[in-house]
């Protein structure tokens, strides 16, 4: 990509200036400007088409749409340092999963199997219409369980972390609390909602109260849940931020700097790279988990056996985002006084919801923060 010229600023004219020296001035910060914006709305055109998710990867499990994928480390690995218990990636049923896996050098994946960690991550795809009648907990029951035995038997282990982010945070919750015999030994989650008891902080669950939201019209005239939709709802959470932040921030700041362009081209598709929820899943995540606040209070029922927070025995990170807007720290924190585990972590780092794994910092503020706790467990 051409480097765009120097962006000037309009120097203060003499105390006595031409009146063509004024205007020759003018004219060049006018075509300055006029360069940036072109180049700006070059980057932004051309950020659909930026490859992502590069780490090596093959495809060793696959039911209906979801697919289980192990990855192989971009650099050799001392035999010493390979962890012999495999982690397993979980994310949200909203967005594409390649948030961990975003560009080289700024992909978890590549850092955490550099590290040594036999990584998989379970995509869940992308929902057609012929799987609306697909719960929430059927992702949890269906379709995790089964990724879990597949994993264990690939690379050939007793036991297995599992790091479950934003919605895939309360997948991996419910997992663990309805399968006290799994051979579960590290749960970590970020950003987790669990806790919808307080409204404040949460416009999202003010928006999706009863009062206001009629969620059984919007799945019976939809069926799945367009991500227009979800997308669009997040943005309004801080509109000046996301519909004129972002691009201010490339046209002033980054739109000199290859590798903050390339950066900012990644996030910003993999923002807009949405998939439909299923109807149904939504549907129950509206009522059973945030509306009932079931999951929480171990209330949760799944086929006649209740999800007791109390069953979850394995080793415990809770990493919340401080500045969160999307999952406020209060509903993440409140699952420390719940589970079982005798080795349990609160950590509250200084970043935002989707920053805390895809920001300039990730690599630096919690990355190696994961990477450490895991290391001590997965001996």
């Amino acid at each position: 990509m051409p480097k765009p010229p120097p962006f000037p600023t309009m120097p203060p004219p003499p105390a006595e200036s031409h009146p063509v020296d004024v205007a020759q001035a003018l004219t060049e910060a006018l075509y300055a400007a006029i360069d940036r914006n072109v180049q700006s709305a070059r980057i932004i055109a051309d950020a659909a088409a930026v490859p992502v998710g590069p780490t090596p990867r093959e495809v060793v499990w696959a039911l209906n749409k979801t697919k289980l994928y192990r990855y192989r480390p971009t650099q050799p690995v001392d035999p010493a340092q390979k962890k012999r218990v495999p982690l397993l990636l979980v994310y949200a049923l909203i967005n594409k999963p390649y948030i961990f896996d975003l560009r080289p050098g700024s992909s978890f994946i590549e850092y955490m199997v550099n590290e040594g960690f036999d990584v998989f991550l379970l995509d869940w795809g992308t929902p057609g219409l012929e799987d609306k009648n697909i719960t929430f907990d059927d992702y949890a029951t269906e379709y995790l369980p089964r990724a879990v035995r597949k994993m264990l038997k690939v690379a050939e282990a007793d036991e297995f972390s599992m790091l479950g982010y934003c919605i895939g945070a309360a997948l991996a919750v419910l997992y663990a609390a309805l399968y006290p015999q799994a051979p579960l030994r590290n749960l970590m989650l970020l950003t987790a909602p669990l806790d919808f008891s307080r409204t404040d902080g949460s416009l999202f669950s003010t928006w999706l109260d009863q009062r206001f939201f009629d969620v059984d019209r919007m799945v019976n005239s939809l069926d799945n849940i367009p991500p227009e939709i979800i997308e669009f709802g997040a943005k309004l959470l801080k509109p000046v931020e996301n519909f004129i932040g972002s691009y201010t921030t490339l046209y002033w700041d980054f739109a000199d700097d290859p590798e903050s362009v390339a950066n900012w081209q990644a996030m910003h598709k993999w923002i807009h790279d949405g998939v439909p929820v299923s109807g149904a899943a939504f549907r129950q995540w509206v009522k059973d988990y945030i509306r009932a606040n079931e999951l929480i209070k171990s209330e949760h029922f799944v086929k006649g056996q209740r999800a007791d927070l109390a069953n979850i025995q394995a080793n415990f990170l809770n990493v919340v985002a401080k500045y969160d807007h999307i999952v406020p720290p209060h509903q993440s924190t409140t699952i420390m006084d719940q589970v079982g585990s005798q080795d349990k972590t609160l950590d509250i780092i200084p970043a935002g919801h989707v920053g805390l794994m895809g920001g300039r910092n990730a690599r630096y503020k919690l990355w190696p923060k994961l990477a450490a706790w895991l290391a001590e467990r997965s001996a």
